[in-house]
């Protein structure tokens, strides 16, 4: 049954307390930490070239939350966009609301002028390849330890 009472909307200073379960939910290499969030919480709400949305349901709860940037690159000849983080409640999942956060990524992507939008998955290939988008890299990362 797709979902169509929850409202897909950016994020708000005080969406913080009801985004960070989510948040804590999403890390599969990581352990969020309390303290990084509530850092990096008041510099991404709003932040230039940043997008991040929350999905609530008609009584307040946040069941979903949507992080995406974008930047400059030579390869794509301009802007860019990416899908950081997109985190729905296990409850929640396969209700459409997952599919109406990236359609709002979508657009926000083309409303910037962005050549493409891309992300990283480990978990939910299916879901992404539903929405048409393609397998079309291997993804790589290097944990840095701080010196």
């Amino acid at each position: 049954m797709l979902d169509r009472q929850t409202l897909i909307r950016p994020a708000r200073i005080d969406d913080d307390e009801r985004v960070w379960p989510l948040a804590r939910e999403f890390a599969t290499s990581f352990t969020p930490e309390r303290a990084a969030f509530d850092a990096a919480w008041p510099q991404l709400v709003g932040a230039p070239h940043t997008l991040l949305l929350v999905a609530e349901t008609p009584e307040g709860e946040i069941v979903g939350y949507l992080l995406g940037n974008s930047h400059l690159t030579f390869l794509a000849n301009g802007r860019v966009a990416w899908v950081e983080e997109l985190m729905v409640d296990g409850q929640t999942r396969r209700s459409g609301v997952g599919r109406r956060l990236m359609e709002h990524a979508e657009q926000w992507a083309r409303s910037i002028g962005a050549a493409y939008l891309a992300l990283a998955s480990r978990r939910a290939g299916p879901f992404y390849l539903a929405l048409d988008y393609e397998d079309s890299a291997v993804f790589y990362k290097k944990t840095l330890t701080l010196a």
